[in-house]
């Protein structure tokens, strides 16, 4: 599959609140984020997921949203001002090639990948990043579109996951191409 990343524009309509019926940021993400989290999201368009990540990490956490395109940050930043949640958003624009988040090593708590994964050029260095920046015991929560992710191509994702150092968990739904995955294997 051709590398493709999903148009700007198109993030107006990823904001859509009738999407809430069908992927409530509330419900998937409430019993992986707690106060106080450094939480990492790649890929966050305008932010649907990402206010309430930082509604669930409070005062004392910190949300990451790192994407590639200009556009979709400034919307991003607009929001979470709106929100009062912008003291707790740190968005920053990342290479075509990398996310450039060295300076995350061991610091985070928790990866939210939702239908972004298959948009990275390289899904092995993908996992290599989000791996070198989670500390022990974090998670990562991935999840891929059916329309555009294969199920062979997923199960390839899986096994650079895998190959990085990630440890597949019992997954958190049974709908769709999701998987739960945590550094060094913990529990």
């Amino acid at each position: 599959m051709a590398h493709r990343v999903c148009p700007w524009w198109l993030g107006y309509f990823l904001l859509n609140p009738f999407r809430r019926y069908r992927e409530n940021p509330s419900q998937i993400l409430a019993p992986h984020v707690r106060a106080g989290m450094t939480v990492l999201e790649p890929g966050p368009g305008m932010g649907f997921f990402t206010l309430e990540l930082a509604r669930l990490v409070g005062a004392s956490g910190r949300v990451i949203a790192v994407d590639v395109q200009p556009k979709m940050i400034a919307r991003l930043k607009r929001r979470a001002e709106k929100a009062g949640l912008l003291d707790r958003v740190y968005a920053r624009l990342a290479a075509a090639d990398s996310m450039n988040i060295a300076d995350l090593a061991g610091s985070v708590d928790f990866t939210l990948a939702y239908h972004v994964v298959h948009e990275f050029p390289d899904c092995a260095r993908f996992f290599a990043e989000v791996y070198a920046a989670s500390q022990p015991g974090a998670s990562l929560l991935m999840a891929e579109p059916s329309g555009h992710v294969k199920p062979a191509m997923f199960e390839a994702e899986l096994k650079a996951a895998s190959a990085a150092g990630f440890a597949l968990q019992p997954p958190p739904s049974s709908r769709g191409l999701t998987a739960l995955l945590r550094k060094d294997g913990m529990a």
